[in-house]
């Protein structure tokens, strides 16, 4: 079946709203988006119904719980959002014999690593957060060997909550900060995982098979220190950044150490250019200052 009618869930998230921004320049796909109010992944028996209603051609689910410290207590609800209703939506799709792409997370990892992690790393779930992703993905999976599952990491955008924002807000009230220095990653512009997610549609109607685990990053590593220094450098602000360890920074759920993910897997089969994280937040914090 050709991909002409998109169903997404999570509208309002980064990922959803920058995909209503890349929907408004590209005329190949009809897409509808649903926010939680429209399509609540806490409630998987009435997904069904929803979908049954807008007759899609193809399921793109932004949403999920992300809130990773509350998922230590609030672990019912991180599970059913996170793996019982992604394995629904998996379920769904399959019977419909459409395409379904949902996203994962570094989380799923250890963080002990030295090297960047591959598609098929064993997974080690660092936190309750990330063992609810490893299940979705396992369910998913199970339920829908053709689900398309998009790890990824350090999501930023200029839309929504995210550590670019937060640090812009935080370095504009405060003479000093203390950063995280010791974890190491690749940050994500949820435009750029936008873009590449219209590639996926695109490949599937070329009549290209496209199924199982990929990553999906921006190109180069950075520590959140790092970060932080290159967010006050662009944003022009002028604040103390000191770097800490991850042991000064006390919080409910543990983080990984290094979570870079291997993105050559999905750069070769959909012949992705990814660009480099440097130049996503450089367009990021510009669309933030013309905002």
């Amino acid at each position: 079946m050709r991909v002409n009618k998109v169903l997404v869930t999570g509208a309002n998230g980064q990922l959803g709203w920058e995909l209503q921004q890349a929907a408004k320049v590209n005329s190949n796909f009809e897409f509808i988006f649903l926010d939680r109010n429209a399509m609540d992944l806490s409630n998987p028996n009435d997904l069904l119904k929803t979908v049954e209603s807008y007759a899609p051609s193809a399921i793109i689910n932004t949403a999920a719980y992300t809130a990773v410290d509350k998922a230590e207590t609030e672990k019912a609800l991180a599970h059913t959002i996170n793996a019982e209703a992604v394995a629904e939506l998996a379920t769904i799709a399959k019977n419909k014999q459409i395409p379904f792409i949902t996203f994962s997370t570094d989380y799923v990892f250890s963080g002990n690593a030295a090297i960047p992690y591959v598609t098929d790393t064993q997974l080690a779930p660092i936190n309750y957060y990330g063992k609810t992703k490893a299940d979705g993905e396992q369910m998913a999976l199970a339920a829908n060997p053709d689900s398309i599952i998009i790890r990824t990491s350090w999501v930023f955008s200029s839309h929504g909550n995210n550590f670019v924002k937060t640090m812009i807000r935080l370095m504009k009230e405060r003479d000093s900060l203390n950063i995280v220095g010791d974890q190491q990653g690749r940050p994500t512009y949820a435009k750029d995982l936008a873009s590449a997610s219209i590639q996926i549609l695109n490949t599937l109607n070329q009549g290209v098979s496209v199924k199982g685990i990929y990553h999906y990053a921006n190109t180069g590593e950075t520590t959140w220190f790092d970060f932080a220094q290159k967010i006050k450098e662009l944003a022009g602000l002028d604040c103390n950044l000191t770097p800490i360890n991850s042991d000064q920074f006390p919080a409910p759920a543990k983080r990984p150490n290094y979570s870079v993910l291997d993105t050559q897997k999905i750069e070769k089969e959909l012949n992705l250019n990814i660009p480099h994280w440097e130049t996503a937040l450089k367009d990021c914090i510009e669309k933030l200052a013309t905002a």
